[in-house]
């Protein structure tokens, strides 16, 4: 049970970090946020289509990998 546990919390933090890497980036960085970049920054946009998904598919994985690294902690620890 431990090894399991310990192989799915592996997964889902490499599932996590592939995710994040794939979604585009929000912002054009301090350079854009000074030069009038910030209306674009804080502007309401909405996600859709494959950038809404990779949201979603973040916070079910973050919440995920939280949830399973509590879970390994109290295993391990009893």
């Amino acid at each position: 049970m431990d090894v399991f546990l310990k192989i799915l919390l592996v997964i889902f933090s490499l599932g996590l970090i592939a995710v994040v890497l794939l979604q585009k980036g929000k912002s054009a960085g301090l350079s854009g946020a000074i030069t009038g970049g910030a209306e674009h920054l804080f502007g309401k946009q909405k996600a859709r289509g494959l950038d809404l998904f990779l949201q979603r598919l973040t916070i079910g994985f973050a919440i995920g990998f939280f949830v399973l690294s509590l879970v390994v902690a109290y295993v391990v620890k009893n």
